[in-house]
């Protein structure tokens, strides 16, 4: 029997929406793989949208949203940590568990069954790459050939932290625990053309900046988050911030803004194709098919690949 369903796609793809459906049909929950739906109060710019979870009237139960406080870095040891905890309590109940998102980096070593040791801050090494650029980090850190690359890495703060995990592995991988890979995992792909995807940005970006998405950035920063501790997350934050205290105009940061989206969505893009590389197999639906037909296709797979085991 397969023990998970994964969807995966870039942002505005819609994968949200179809892990919801599929855990309505499996009569299944939700685990989150996005780095930064996590944290409290960031919903509008993480896209949060619980109200998706949702289905013909049923609440779909979720897991790994809203766990952490603005301002705390989380990391990809805690990740698998806490996706173990809620995936042996899922399974536990007979259910088929939902891993959902698009960062890659969560599900490629969910997949992979990364086992991880704490790494500790390495202050000498931060002081060393304090003052480099990131273009400059990022060429330090693609001299690393393990798990961390430039996908989630648009501030030097979050640069400096890859590297340093990326350092704390080379000098103690003797100590590292086994992996223990998932092997029976189903990898669903939302395939959507770059002109919709494109589309779909620019429209939800405007949409979120209607919602409120700059005060929700004011109200963080106004409770007390430093500013370059709400930067360190990236894109929405990153840019709202600046315009919030002033090193943007709103136009600018708008500009800025849509075109970092796009940049991160075509990275999302260039590291699920390199996981195909890496021996996954992901059955790519259209984002454009019906959701009863993608619904079906995934049930059929399902099946055929129990069936096969």
């Amino acid at each position: 029997m397969i023990d998970l369903v994964t969807i995966l796609g870039p942002t505005a793809s819609g994968k949200t929406s179809l892990a919801v459906a599929l855990a309505y049909r499996l009569d299944s929950e939700i685990i989150s793989a996005d780095s930064r739906q996590l944290y409290r109060r960031m919903d509008i710019g993480t896209g949060k949208d619980l109200n998706e979870y949702q289905f013909n009237g049923r609440n779909i139960p979720y897991h790994l949203i809203d766990i952490c406080e603005p301002g705390y870095k989380y990391n990809l040891f805690e990740y698998l940590q806490d996706f173990r905890s809620v995936y042996d309590d899922i399974s536990s109940r007979g259910k088929l568990p939902v891993l959902c998102g698009g960062t890659g980096l969560y599900i490629e070593s969910v997949l992979k069954g990364y086992s991880l040791p704490p790494v500790p801050e390495n202050k000498a090494l931060r002081e060393s790459l304090k003052d480099k650029s990131l273009s400059e980090l990022e060429d330090i850190l693609k001299r690393y050939k393990k798990l961390h690359n430039t996908t989630d890495t648009d501030t030097c703060k979050r640069a400096i932290r890859a590297i340093e995990i990326e350092e704390y592995y080379f000098c103690h991988l003797p100590d590292k625990p086994e992996d223990k890979p998932v092997n029976n995992a189903l990898i669903i792909g939302v395939d959507i053309s770059r002109e919709l995807r494109r589309e779909r940005i620019s429209q939800r970006l405007r949409s979120r900046l209607d919602e409120g998405m700059v005060e929700e950035v004011r109200t963080l920063l106004n409770s007390g988050i430093a500013p370059e501790d709400l930067i360190y997350y990236g894109l929405e934050y990153k840019y709202l911030t600046e315009y919030v205290i002033g090193r943007l105009s709103y136009g600018e940061m708008v500009s800025l803004l849509e075109i970092a989206i796009h940049q991160f969505a075509k990275r999302q893009m260039t590291w699920f194709r390199g996981m195909e590389r890496r021996g996954f197999d992901i059955y790519w639906l259209d984002v454009l098919l019906p959701i009863e037909e993608k619904l079906d296709l995934i049930q059929s797979k399902i099946k055929k690949m129990n069936e096969q085991l």
